[in-house]
């Protein structure tokens, strides 16, 4: 009885100090469903400043993202993004995304045949103004030691 008891206590103990992960958390398919479909982002804004360099997702400067063409699928999770600006490098990958419960879209760039689990690195970003035809994607980055949001403004095509 004492062992059993003893046994109880300690998987008890685990339960309860186990961590919570972004990426582990449950989906919000209500969010994800309508992010479903082909998007552009119209625009790339800081807030707080216009004279900043960022380089997003580790790829290109963030206004090289303006006019690239996202492809969601989200009963499968799986996508495609592609940079088109035209003085910026022409760049296309697969992608693994979702929507977790906390409201952060979840996202990996995938190399061509790259399973979204053997990936370890992502990118969290909030989203926020969520329409049929627009939502935003935030991120929020350090520069200078001062936080800045990097907004990224989708519209449906």
């Amino acid at each position: 009885m004492r062992k059993l008891l003893l046994l109880s206590m300690i998987t008890l103990f685990f339960v309860s100090c186990k961590s919570k992960s972004v990426t582990n958390t449950a989906v919000d398919n209500k969010t994800e469903r309508m992010m479903k479909g082909d998007w552009t982002i119209s625009s790339v804004s800081y807030i707080g400043s216009e004279y900043i360099k960022v380089q997003s997702f580790g790829l290109a400067d963030s206004q090289c993202f303006e006019g690239s063409k996202w492809k969601l699928i989200s009963n499968n999770n799986k996508g495609e993004m592609s940079l088109t600006k035209s003085d910026c490098m022409s760049f296309s990958s697969p992608i693994s995304w979702f929507v977790n419960k906390e409201g952060q879209f979840v996202l990996k760039v995938l190399n061509a045949g790259e399973k979204a689990k053997k990936v370890r690195d992502g990118y969290i970003l909030d989203v926020a103004n969520q329409s049929e035809n627009s939502f935003q994607l935030i991120d929020m980055v350090t520069i200078g030691g001062k936080s800045t949001n990097v907004v990224y403004q989708f519209q449906k095509n």
